[in-house]
């Protein structure tokens, strides 16, 4: 049975406006599952893990696992996104979730096969990202809808970091490990019937004969590779203090609540100036304030230079975070930029590169700070990473300017 059409979404378009659209509900409400389900996973995997070998880094790598098979899975599964109904994509990806988690219930499962289990929610997540921001766009028009649809989705996930895995922590403390990857399974589980009962069935973006090489035709647009590496590139720089807020907040003498300070202020100010951006300015600003943002972003990274203390950290944090307000519209620009059949592959292509990406930004954190320290790693993290957010502002100039060319030369 297939949800009813859905009402075209307002011009004037605010956060209340893309709520009221059942199908966005739907949507909204599958992903805040689906999420909460991956965070006590995590969290549940990491102490059973430990619970059967006793060993921190068996436990870590647990953790950690689930960051490495998103460049495979966005990879090689990027096609499937573009070539089935993206209801059936985004079902079939909770279905597999929820049977993976299933069988780590499992009294007696090994290690090994714990781990292999972890590795398979890894590898669908990236398709099941990019399914929905694609689906996003069907539901809401590529427009300003779309935008603050994207931004309620990443205020969600960010939010996940700030009281995730506290409550996933909670949840250990009532509950055995094993127990809580039974409740995992049943979040997957309502997250699919959500979508498949409350979101239309639509027809797939491009048949299989008509698939050959899409994601080098999206690699070969020098429009869609910049926008791509303006998502990557300051996500890269950006999580330097996360992944050294330990040692940081040693060096400070701050003890556990400087440490949970220090992981809380980038989220904060995300969430800060998403919310801002999405309910007081409007579209034309929010494209206007993409590129002076971006320049930005990482410009509070050089403060480190000054060795500040816990307190004016916490604020150079949470302003690099708030000048990620540009995604807003930066999310604008791509989907724009995108051709509509390779939308979904365009989206599942941003999500696992993401992740990759900021994987990588950590393990480079790690080397820099044991060649030259903390602060000085952050600090050539902020040196470093704006001039690759100039240069990039100045490829998205560029590239702008050649589009709206082609455009005029084609009357389109």
């Amino acid at each position: 049975m297939s949800a009813p059409p859905t009402a075209p979404v307002a011009p004037r378009t605010g956060y209340r406006h893309v709520l009221a659209v059942p199908e966005f509900r739907a949507l909204f409400a599958a992903h805040v599952l689906s999420l909460l389900g991956m965070v006590v996973s995590e969290i549940a995997l990491s102490v059973l893990v430990y619970d059967l070998t006793a060993s921190p880094l068996m436990s870590a790598l647990a953790f950690a696992v689930g960051f490495l098979p998103y460049a495979l899975g966005g990879t090689l599964l990027a096609p499937v996104a573009d070539r089935f109904p993206a209801r059936r994509v985004l079902v079939v990806c909770d279905l597999v979730c929820a049977a993976c988690v299933a069988v780590m219930v499992v009294p007696g499962t090994g290690v090994a096969v714990l781990l292999v289990l972890r590795c398979g929610v890894a590898v669908v997540s990236p398709v099941f990202s990019g399914t929905r921001m694609a689906t996003l766009a069907d539901v809401l028009g590529d427009g300003d809808a779309f935008v603050l649809g994207r931004s309620l989705i990443r205020i969600v996930s960010q939010s996940a970091l700030l009281v995730g895995y506290g409550t996933g922590g909670l949840l250990l403390t009532v509950v055995s490990p094993r127990h809580a990857l039974l409740i995992t399974v049943g979040t997957f589980l309502a997250s699919a019937a959500l979508l498949r009962f409350g979101t239309r069935r639509r027809p797939a973006r491009r048949r299989h004969r008509e698939d050959g090489g899409g994601t080098l035709v999206l690699l070969r647009n020098r429009r869609v590779l910049v926008l791509l590496l303006v998502f990557w590139v300051p996500a890269m720089f950006l999580v330097f203090p996360e992944a050294l807020a330990a040692p940081y907040s040693h060096t400070l003498g701050a003890g556990s609540t400087g440490l949970g300070l220090l992981m809380c202020a980038l989220p904060v100010g995300t969430i800060a100036g998403e919310l801002f951006a999405g309910a007081r300015l409007g579209a034309g600003t929010r494209e206007r304030i993409v590129l002076p943002l971006l320049c930005l972003a990482l410009v509070p990274y050089l403060g480190y230079a000054l060795a500040p203390g816990l307190w004016p950290s916490l604020l150079l944090l949470a302003l690099a975070g708030a000048c990620s307000a540009y995604t807003l519209g930066l999310d604008q620009w791509f989907v724009r930029a995108v051709p509509e059949g390779l939308r979904g592959r365009a989206m599942t292509l941003l999500s696992a590169g993401l992740m990759t990406i900021q994987g990588v930004g950590m393990a480079l954190a790690g080397v820099m700070a044991e060649v030259m320290g903390v602060r000085a790693a952050v600090v050539a993290a902020g040196v470093v990473g704006t001039v690759c957010c100039v240069g990039l502002a100045v490829g998205c100039r560029v590239t702008e300017s050649r589009d709206g060319a082609a455009r005029d030369m084609t009357g389109r």
